[in-house]
């Protein structure tokens, strides 16, 4: 009998946070102007680069902190694991409080985070900061669904891909950035410019940022377990989950050995492969058009266009070393715009696809596409590593064409 009143109380609360979104998204829907959308970009960029920004300078910290390769390998990989927890634990918490408050407090977190990063006297503090970055970092899956729940329903792809833009130039732009700044500046200076870039961000929200009605009235852990429950009641957005995993594989294989293959054959340095990242943004730039073109063909023709170019992209790497060495590199950028915008207009069309299946529970179910979206990260970085050792560049190729036409068989299933 307590199952079965628990059950109808869940129910109930369900159906309250329906109503509850309707009369906030009816609120909302007419506040979102441009430079809000451009804020919301800004921050969403900001807050997920600090995750990256320690990855090319760890040749300088473990010089400056007389600390060897395998200590200063848990800088990066204590970020990405406060990450994927930050996802999974604290970004469903946008359904159930404010998300303008949210956003607030874990921007301050954040700076605080990347403060203490910046004046670390030893490598225990660092790691720790390391952590919370991570963590606090997910401030960008807070943004995302801010901006769909801000949008109106017609352009809701758009405002989407607009602040995608600006998280994955983030993502892309971080590494030369940071790069740069520790080479003529110092490792701590961009720490602690990155600490005040995400002060600013937070002050702009506090002043431009309206307030969000709670769409969910369930208890924490109620709204965990709801995750479980949406993957189970969406077939479509398992689907888009599934297909953002296998495509983040060849994404992540060719971005974790690009430095590698370009050393050995090229003999090109680290500053050239980070400056591949700029090839990448110009793909990213197309996420906007990705979002309108969602708003009027529907997501799921984005989503399946954009996949197929990926794959396209990804194949064509194959043909490098047939080329002669004066195109090698035309085709590496070429396929690089080409992949990085088959992927990222893929993400925006599963971002605005799955944000209408239950606007109630945008947060989770946002959580949910970027966790597996990660974990396609995870294993492309390792699956790209020991198909290069093993088989060389034609095996990072086959790694990622796979990936990619795997996610395009699933994207052409019902309801993808």
């Amino acid at each position: 009998m307590q199952n079965a009143s628990h059950t109808r109380n869940l129910g109930f609360s369900l159906m309250s946070s329906i109503q509850l979104t309707h009369a906030n998204q009816r609120e909302n829907a007419t506040g979102l102007s441009g430079s809000l959308v451009l804020l919301l970009a800004a921050g969403a960029g900001l807050s997920v680069a600090s995750i990256y920004y320690s990855q090319p300078m760890l040749g300088l910290l473990a010089a400056d902190m007389k600390a060897g390769e395998s200590a200063v390998g848990f800088i990066p990989t204590l970020t990405q694991l406060g990450y994927a927890l930050g996802i999974l634990l604290l970004a469903p918490l946008g359904d159930r409080h404010d998300r303008r408050r949210i956003i607030l407090i874990k921007s301050t977190v954040l700076a605080v985070a990347l403060l203490l990063c910046g004046l670390a006297p030893g490598m225990g503090w660092l790691l720790a900061g390391s952590l919370a970055v991570g963590l606090a970092a997910t401030v960008a899956q807070d943004i995302v669904p801010a901006a769909a729940a801000l949008a109106p329903d017609a352009r809701r792809g758009k405002a989407v891909g607009t602040v995608m833009t600006g998280l994955l130039l983030g993502i892309l732009l971080s590494r030369v950035v940071s790069g740069f700044v520790a080479e003529y500046a110092g490792w701590r200076v961009m720490y602690l410019g990155a600490a005040l870039s995400i002060v600013a961000v937070a002050l702009v929200a506090a002043r431009g940022l309206p307030r969000f009605a709670a769409t969910a009235r369930l208890g924490y852990r109620a709204l965990l377990a709801s995750m479980a429950q949406l993957w189970r009641r969406h077939a479509s957005l398992r689907r888009a989950v599934y297909a953002q995993g296998l495509l983040a594989i060849g994404f992540s294989a060719f971005w974790s050995t690009l430095a590698v293959m370009l050393r050995d054959h090229f003999h090109l340095g680290s500053t050239a492969a980070g400056a591949f990242g700029l090839a990448g943004a110009a793909g990213a730039l197309a996420a906007p058009f990705a979002g309108h073109l969602a708003d009027r063909r529907g997501p799921q023709a984005v989503a399946r266009l954009s996949t197929a170019v990926a794959a396209l992209s990804f194949a064509s790497l194959g043909l490098l070393f047939v080329l002669p060495p004066h195109a090698q590199l035309a085709l590496l950028v070429a396929s690089a715009i080409g992949f990085d915008f088959g992927v990222q207009a893929s993400l925006v069309a599963s971002q605005t696809s799955i944000y209408g299946l239950e606007p109630a529970a945008r947060s989770r179910l946002n959580a949910l596409l970027v966790a597996g979206m990660f974990a396609g990260m995870a294993a492309g970085a390792a699956l790209g590593s020991f198909a290069f050792a093993h088989w060389g560049w034609m095996g990072v190729v086959v790694l990622a064409t796979a990936g990619a036409l795997g996610a395009l068989a699933v994207r052409m299933g019902k309801d993808a």
